[in-house]
């Protein structure tokens, strides 16, 4: 491709605003020769939010719909970034469109719409990926480069987290995201993102057992008016039941032998937005937490006592992603978890403009199904209090 690539950006919450970041910044790192970015629309319900944003970062225009963006004939790559129950009829008009499409997770409400889609793009031929964003934190990529090496063996534990307060409030308003039943709270929201985190560093999940999923403020206060995020905003005196999980837990056997403890909840008090993890291997351990994206710690075997543990190392130009990724790319420099959203839309506009890969691809959708499948057999042993297997993946983690 040699022309420009015109974007569009459906949903103009917190997360979109992340998406429309990256893509305003895609072609300032790594290489030259992306083709211009022409950032076209951002699209949302709430017309005030889809202009702020498109002023913010610098789109030419905003609309108040996305059916609006599949009609564009000056958009060639769309994002979709609104409620998962509303990806599969958009990701279906976009394909059947011919726009390439970057889907947040988790891809879809169940497996049977993610085979759905998958066969819709297919169809379509366009290039089809999933926003597992943090593949793209450095030190997560350290992590799985060290894992990689054989130099710690093979793993054997991992023992995840993935903690926030969003929803600790029960004045917190009725959302989206408190709809739904059994595995689409904390579960799809949180946990699609830790699993691939886990699926990403020790390989995938072949069977999930002990799993629980909890409720803990059973009803919520309706919003008197658009709820954006986590955001609160004025609430009335009419509430709605919260039908489904603010806690979820799961043990995993993952097929390389390894088994894991994988923890996710909206309503852990001193939590802002906590994701952390230690795996445990044969010859050491390593051990991450997203509050500190740059860096990552590792404890090796053979020290002497008085000087065993994890020590901090922090990333630098021999790890992924910061050469060429920071405008100061030295060592020490600091990263955040928004330069994952530029490393992401860069990933994926090298892709729809058939440039080599430099930086490692976007999920694909048969990624975020096999990640769905895990969810919904957390689901079904919850319910049956029994273990239960999950479907091999058809294609791996790039």
């Amino acid at each position: 491709m040699s022309q420009d690539i015109g974007v569009a950006v459906i949903g103009a919450g917190m997360a979109g605003r992340a998406h429309a970041h990256g893509y305003r910044s895609a072609g300032t790192v790594f290489s030259t020769g992306l083709p211009p970015v022409r950032l076209v629309s951002i699209a949302d319900i709430n017309a005030d939010l889809a202009q702020d944003t498109a002023t913010r970062y610098g789109f030419e225009r905003a609309d108040t719909s996305w059916e609006a963006i599949v009609k564009a004939d000056d958009v060639d790559v769309v994002s979709v970034v609104v409620a998962n129950s509303l990806h599969r009829e958009i990701v279906r008009e976009l394909a059947a469109a011919g726009k390439h499409v970057l889907c947040e997770k988790p891809l879809a409400p169940t497996p049977a719409d993610a085979r759905a889609m998958i066969d819709d793009v297919e169809a379509a031929g366009i290039v089809a990926r999933v926003g597992f964003t943090f593949r793209r934190a450095p030190g997560i990529a350290a992590v799985r480069e060290q894992l990689r090496s054989g130099r710690l063996g093979r793993p054997l534990h991992v023992n995840a987290q993935y903690w926030t307060n969003y929803g600790a409030d029960p004045k917190a308003p009725m959302s989206w995201r408190y709809r739904g039943g059994p595995g689409t709270g904390a579960l799809a929201d949180l946990s699609s993102h830790l699993t691939d985190v886990a699926e990403f560093l020790a390989g995938p999940i072949e069977d999930v057992y002990g799993a629980a999923l909890s409720t803990v403020v059973t009803e919520r206060p309706l919003p008197l008016g658009h709820v954006v995020g986590h955001a609160h905003v004025e609430v009335g005196t009419e509430t709605e039941p919260v039908d489904n999980d603010d806690w979820a837990t799961y043990t995993a056997r993952f097929a390389g032998g390894a088994t894991g403890e994988i923890s996710t909840s909206r309503v852990a008090f001193g939590h802002a937005n906590t994701l952390r993890f230690e795996v445990f291997c044969e010859n050491g351990a390593v051990a991450f937490d997203v509050t500190r994206p740059g860096e990552f710690a590792i404890a090796t075997g053979g020290l002497p006592a008085a000087t065993d543990g994890f020590r901090r190392v922090v990333v630098g130009t021999d790890h992924p992603y910061i050469t060429g990724g920071l405008a100061m790319d030295a060592t020490g420099i600091g990263v955040g978890h928004n330069d994952s959203f530029v490393y992401q839309a860069r990933a994926f506009l090298d892709e729809v403009a058939g440039r080599d890969e430099e930086i490692p691809r976007c999920a694909s959708f048969a990624e975020g199904l096999h990640n769905l499948e895990v969810l919904d057999a957390v689901v079904r042993s919850a319910t049956a209090g029994s273990p239960t297997p999950v479907a091999a993946p058809t294609s791996v983690a790039v």
